[in-house]
């Protein structure tokens, strides 16, 4: 018999002595890991497109150079002024929409989307838990997160514009500034940073000590793994990137010389420091960081995918301890790989060659991971579904990614592709068409859980198709612009270093070369237009979607689909108790496909 919670009255757990809240107390100022997941969610969606229309701005200068900004170019006159004369972005404009968009994809957008939002909202029904381990910790933690996306976003508006010295904030550059902009910048991230370590030492106590009876560790879902081990990333490798903020926001405050070398000269003249610091450990303190930061990114999306291919193959994921093992191997080897960011600093060739070593190692338990979601998919009864055309486009694209970045794992290849487009291509493969498209999936899968509506299929596919085809129109070409010598950061596009000009000229930034800005610039414009059919079917679908049906429409086996939808405060009308694994999909002898984490029994009576 279905021990589930599907034919109990969608109750408050304790609604006795559990006053209705208020609306600030409920969605403003709230404690449930529900309200904080969707606030999360919408926050980071909003920066996620911020940070989209900042790159486009970037893209139409770099294909049109000191052109004005169409639509937007006087709204950038007038909040700019010198740096956006007659609507045209500045070489110095182009520098700080350069720094803020890298800054506002990956710590304001995509990692509390993916870590925070999601986790949020599913970690604690898939083990069971009626909230996290600390509310208000959890409350915190977003506020914090506002509060330093508020401080990013206000830096657009004092003089002299945002920080202009990279999403790395490399110093001296980044202390030699003379503007307000890149003092901003620390603030916010020591604001990030604390929301980050905030929720990391959350999910670790949640998922430690409020599984549910009989959830065992290796009756996890593989989600609850990866936010697992991305938790313990962030906890380890942000302290140091905090204190680095700190030195750094001392050094433009307080005239010290941590990362401030002796002999450092500015505009010409010898700086006024006390010197004696050193600027490579502030890429040390970034890049022990940064390196880790990408599977922060990535592992998240991985549990996503997973879930999803168990769920539309109608059976077992393929490797499960596999997965697990590689999952921590993983998280192990991302703290020993960061100097790979770092050979044009002038390492020696052993310390090159351990880093070399480490990066080829950790390509292996990523390799696992998508080998056995590839081969969860042999045999499988495949349902293609929205969710699962994303899924199905992340295992290849994340491929890509990876593989491209072997050849920057070695440091003499690496020499030459150093700060080229080709390191764009390669991120971006990992992050765009890989994370976010396992983001997208991600929404359209647990949306009818949220709401109890389901997201249109037909707008689904549109919105897929079109976002596939122009994702790798855009980022496809910059791989053939780096490989022939294009250097990233320039705001003309190294239109002053071609030679598109000279006659007969082949190799090089000749005009074909070139000629590609103008199709990324349309390509990236349509990939906007794409996204429309998303944001409409989100918000439509809320009140007017298609009725999910049942409290579990996928027909999926973990937690999360045991709850009434929504679920209430304390998300189990009854709490759950966990006598199987998470994917026991057709099972022989059972009387469905699927069979719940909490159903006892083995056949149907």
């Amino acid at each position: 018999m279905q021990a589930t919670t599907h034919a109990i009255p969608h109750a408050h757990i304790g609604e006795a002595h559990h006053e209705e809240a208020g609306f600030w107390s409920k969605y403003v100022f709230s404690t449930d890991h529900k309200v904080i997941g969707l606030q999360y969610g919408i926050t980071a969606l909003s920066f996620l497109f911020f940070g989209f229309c900042l790159m486009l701005v970037m893209r139409w200068q770099i294909a049109h150079p000191s052109q004005p900004v169409p639509l937007v170019g006087p709204l950038l006159a007038a909040t700019f002024g010198n740096m956006a004369v007659n609507g045209a972005v500045s070489a110095d404009l182009y520098n700080s929409f350069g720094a803020m968009h890298g800054t506002i994809m990956v710590f304001m957008a995509i990692v509390p989307l993916a870590f925070a939002a999601f986790g949020n909202y599913v970690v604690p029904l898939q083990i069971g838990a009626p909230d996290m381990a600390f509310p208000r910790v959890n409350m915190a933690s977003y506020q914090a997160y506002v509060i330093g996306g508020l401080i990013m976003f206000v830096s657009f508006f004092v003089p002299g514009g945002p920080a202009q010295a990279g999403w790395t904030s490399y110093s001296p550059l980044a202390t030699s500034i003379p503007t307000d902009g890149q003092t901003f910048w620390i603030l916010g991230m020591v604001f990030l940073i604390t929301s980050s370590l905030l929720g990391a030492v959350n999910f670790i106590a949640t998922i430690i000590q409020l599984r549910a009876p009989g959830m065992t560790w290796m009756r996890l879902p593989f989600f609850v793994w990866a936010q697992f081990v991305t938790a313990f990333l962030l906890l380890l490798a942000f302290p140091p990137l905090e204190a680095a903020a700190v030195m750094q926001l001392m050094d433009r405050l307080a005239h010290t010389s941590f990362f401030l070398p002796t002999g450092l000269a500015v505009g010409g003249t010898l700086a006024n420091i006390s010197g004696g610091g050193s600027p490579l450990l502030w890429q040390h303190l970034f890049w022990f960081l940064g390196h880790p930061e990408v599977y922060v990114l990535i592992l998240p999306a991985m549990g996503i995918v997973a879930e999803i291919i168990a769920n539309n193959t109608r059976k077992p994921l393929w490797g499960y301890k596999s997965l697990v093992y590689a999952v921590l191997i993983l998280g192990f080897l991302s703290f020993i790989v960061w100097a790979h960011h770092m050979y044009l600093t002038g390492m020696g060739t052993r310390v090159a060659t351990f880093f070399q070593t480490t990066t080829m190692i950790i390509s292996i338990p990523s390799v696992i991971i998508l080998t056995c979601m590839f081969m969860s998919l042999w045999g499988g009864s495949i349902r293609f579904n929205t969710p699962m055309l994303f899924v199905m486009a992340f295992l290849p694209m994340f491929g890509i990614g990876g593989l491209t970045g072997l050849p920057l794992g070695f440091n003499y290849s690496d020499l030459h592709l150093h700060d080229t487009y080709y390191v764009i291509a390669h991120f971006h493969y990992i992050v765009a068409p890989g994370t976010i498209f396992a983001m997208f999936a991600g929404v359209y899968y647990w949306f009818p859980k949220i709401t109890g509506r389901m997201m249109n299929e037909f707008w689904g596919k549109v919105h897929f198709w079109t976002s596939f085809v122009f994702m790798n129109a855009v980022f496809q070409p910059m791989f053939a612009q780096g490989m022939a010598g294009m250097l990233r950061r320039m705001a003309d596009g190294g239109a002053n270093y071609s030679q598109a000009k000279v006659p007969g000229a082949i190799g090089g930034l000749s005009a074909s070369i070139m000629g590609l800005h103008t199709y990324i610039l349309w390509a990236a414009v349509c990939l906007g237009l794409a996204q429309i059919p998303f944001i409409i079917n989100l918000f439509w679908s809320i009140n007017n979607g298609k009725k999910a049906g049942s409290d579990n429409p996928w027909q999926a086996t973990t937690l999360e689909w045991q709850t009434p939808t929504p679920p209430p405060h304390g998300n189990f009308a009854k709490p759950p108790v966990v006598v199987r694994g998470p994917y026991e999909y057709s099972v022989p002898g059972h009387a469905t496909d699927f069979t719940p984490q909490n159903q006892a029994g083995s056949t149907a009576e």
